[in-house]
This record gives C-alpha cells, structure tokens and sequence, in this order.
C-alpha cells in the first residue's frame, strides 16, 4: 500500500451557521484515485472546497492531516504550495490576465516553494506548448484572458492543464465532468489519466457514473447528509447508476434499525 496522503476524522463543517459535513472519514493513500458521489445537497462540494481552504467554510469539528501534518492550520495558497490541487466545478474567468501569464506565475510559485527551477517567458513557453498537447489544447489559448469566453469544455480542459504544470501530489476534482460533452469529458478524463502515479492521489467528486468510464476508482464512496455512508469498488458506481440512491437510505435506514 501507498503512504497515506490524506486523513480525515470525523469531519464537521459549516456554512453561514448552517452544518454540512456530520462527521466525514476518508483516508487517502499515495496512487490512489477515489470517487465521492452522492445527491445534490450531500456535502461533496463542501468537502472539496473545504480541503482547498475556502474561506466560506468553518471547520467545527475533527481533523484533516495532509502528509501527516495538519492541513487545517494552512491558508488556501499555503495548501496549493504543498501539492493541494482544487479544478472547479465552475472556474473562475480573470479578465486581462493571459493564461499565459497566470500559468507561469502559478508554476513558478510552486517550483520555488519546492526548491526547483523558476522559467523565464521563453524557457515557460517551451514547457506549457509540450503540456498543451495532454488536453488538447492549441497555443493560441495562451495568449487570451484566463478562462474568459471559454466554453465549458475548454475552461474544464485549462483546469486539468494547470495541473499538468503543478503537479500537485493531491488533486481534488469538484464536478470536472459537469457540462461536458462526450469528447471533451474522453479529453479531460484522458489528461488526468496520464497525470496519474504512484506518488500522487485523485478525489474525482462527481455525480455520475459515465466519468468512471474513463477514469477507473480504486475506491467509490457514497456521501449523504454530510457523512460518507458507504464504500466500495469502481462496481459501486455501476450500482448507484443503476439503482439511483435510494437504496442506499433505505440500505441505513435497515442498518440503523438491526
């Protein structure tokens, strides 16, 4: 088995006062890739942001280790410079910012924080057009204003791209799949593929099976109500697809009964 990447006890979280997250546990090992699923309103989204230090959610509860340190005590940027990767469901468009630019400033953070080389324009350029070619990109979106008058499959595909550069040693995807056609899911589910190692660990947050198509779960947990209430392997999904996931509640509500 791979060293334990990430440990998350018995994980409260709020929003506005309002509690999500009723207890979460999850432990995540290095080459790993876990699916979360679950209904709208289950915690998913909570539980990614909440890993990737968004300031919305208050942590009352439990704890999360992250490389055996406490991930909690780090700022959003402090978590990215230590491998922590969020793609969101819905990127963010930053007007006058060329991809190019925001790319470089990303990579060469991290490459300091780490101890590598920084790359000037030139040498950068060399870098990104070689990691373009995993999501299918042409150069030109390098030189437009980062995700502005993207479609949903390109701003998708410049996520995965930002963590071809970062290589980040946890990678959270909140709903990378949401809106995507078939051809832009097989590309962005292809890059993640060939992003994946024995080092490195993915948590695919997604709502349907057809992502588990192509990129395989070691693991599938059902999330409900805030907690995790279910595990098992990639055959899960296929069930949850199948059965939607009302037998789940039923299948606790049994549980809690026995």
């Amino acid at each position: 088995m791979g060293t334990v990447l990430l440990e998350v006890r018995n994980l409260h979280a709020a929003v506005a006062g309002v509690e999500i997250l009723k207890g979460v546990n999850l432990t995540v090992r290095a080459g790993e890739v876990h699916a979360i699923m679950g209904p709208n309103g289950s915690g998913k989204s909570t539980f990614s942001k909440l890993l990737a230090g968004h300031p919305a959610y208050t942590v009352t509860g439990g704890e999360v280790l992250y490389q055996g340190e406490n991930l909690l005590a780090l700022a959003a940027e402090e978590r990215s410079r230590a491998g922590v990767f969020l793609a969101f469901q819905y990127p963010v468009e930053i007007p006058g910012v060329s991809n190019a630019s925001f790319l470089r400033l990303a990579y060469n953070t991290v490459q300091k924080q780490r101890g590598g080389e920084e790359l000037d324009p030139l040498e950068f350029d060399d870098l990104v057009r070689e990691k373009l070619k995993l999501v299918e990109m042409e150069a030109s979106f390098l030189e437009r204003s980062v995700n502005e008058g993207f479609s949903g499959g390109e701003k998708k595909r410049n996520e995965i791209l930002q963590m071809a550069l970062l290589e980040p040693v946890l990678a959270v995807l909140d709903e990378t799949d949401s809106g995507l056609d078939i051809d832009a899911l097989r590309i962005v589910a292809g890059g993640v593929n060939k992003l994946l190692n024995p080092g490195n660990a993915v948590i695919l947050v997604t709502h349907y099976q057809r992502l588990l198509n192509y990129i395989t779960p070691h693991f599938v947990h059902v999330m409900e109500d805030g907690r995790i209430v279910k595990t098992g392997g990639k055959e899960l999904a296929l069930e949850l697809e199948a059965r939607g996931y009302d037998w789940v509640r039923e299948e606790q509500a049994a549980g809690q009964l026995a």
